[in-house]
């Protein structure tokens, strides 16, 4: 597997040319960025040569598709999705990820139909561009009663939507933090295909009951109770052999990035001992 970072626990990232350079100074191998702003930042030409040059690969791009309120926003947003696929696979990168709140303010079945249309519309497009859609379970308990109605949060219910999403390049982006709060076990993460899985961020979680650790109070990689190391055994038995990107939400430390770089080397350095 390929140790990852997103900018998420990193501090001030004075900019993406610094963020490749000091990603693989600290050994890390991927980060997740916004390719259209990078090659805005930088040209495609130097940008493909910083990738190169310090042998780091984009792990994924973000879907900047408001798909879960009004269609007009929806439609709006929709019209960038294509120059965003052709800037992630100019660098070569073929995922694209996005996050599913598990409460919504909206009737959860008219909800539940618009957003798999418009999830389906995603997939399509992106898939002609050969690039997978990563859809992120989150297990947070208060998340789950924040807006009026609950959705899902389940692995198990998240794999069954993107049954009925029906595309073919669709998968999970799986989180340790949503893992752990939703109480799975590595047995979990064996029952899984590797057509299953798009994307992996890791992080760790402070102890004490699940149901009251709070979505953007995570720890870093070995820093906490999850068992990373069984969630890594886990991943690899299932046949994954891509990116875990770290992301460490809440962070608030005054420390700089290289400080937090060497942070989480440390910790990746822990939790993936003898995988």
């Amino acid at each position: 597997m390929i140790r990852g970072l997103t900018r998420a626990g990193l501090g001030i990232i004075e900019s993406n040319e610094r963020f490749i350079a000091d990603a693989a100074r600290f050994g890390f191998q991927a980060i997740d960025l916004n390719p259209v702003h990078f090659i805005k930042e930088c040209g495609l030409d130097k940008a493909e040569h910083l990738l190169e040059s310090k042998g780091v690969m984009i792990g994924s791009i973000d879907l900047d598709v408001d798909w879960r309120s009004s269609e007009e926003r929806f439609r709006e947003g929709l019209k960038a999705l294509p120059e965003a696929a052709e800037a992630a696979i100019s660098l070569g990168c073929f995922k694209c990820c996005t996050y599913i709140l598990p409460s919504t303010d909206e009737a959860a079945a008219p909800f539940m139909a618009a957003a798999t249309r418009r999830l389906r519309l995603c997939a399509d497009i992106l898939g002609a561009y050969g690039i997978r859609l990563g859809l992120e379970f989150v297990g947070s308990r208060h998340l789950r009663t924040q807006w009026a109605n609950p959705f899902l949060w389940t692995m198990d219910d998240t794999l069954d939507w993107i049954e009925t999403i029906g595309a073919r390049n669709a998968g999970l982006l799986i989180d340790s933090y949503h893992w752990h709060t939703n109480g799975l076990a590595v047995d979990d993460l064996l029952k899984l295909k590797p057509a299953d899985i798009v994307h992996v961020h890791i992080n760790d979680a402070k102890a004490g009951p699940i149901e009251n650790l709070l979505d953007d109070d995570r720890l870093y990689p070995g820093e906490g109770v999850i068992d990373l190391h069984g969630f890594l055994q886990g991943l690899r038995a299932a046949g994954y052999t891509g990116v875990v990107a770290q992301e460490v939400l809440g962070s608030h430390s005054s420390a700089s990035m290289e400080e937090l770089l060497a942070r989480s080397k440390a910790g990746f350095d822990k939790v993936f001992a003898n995988i």
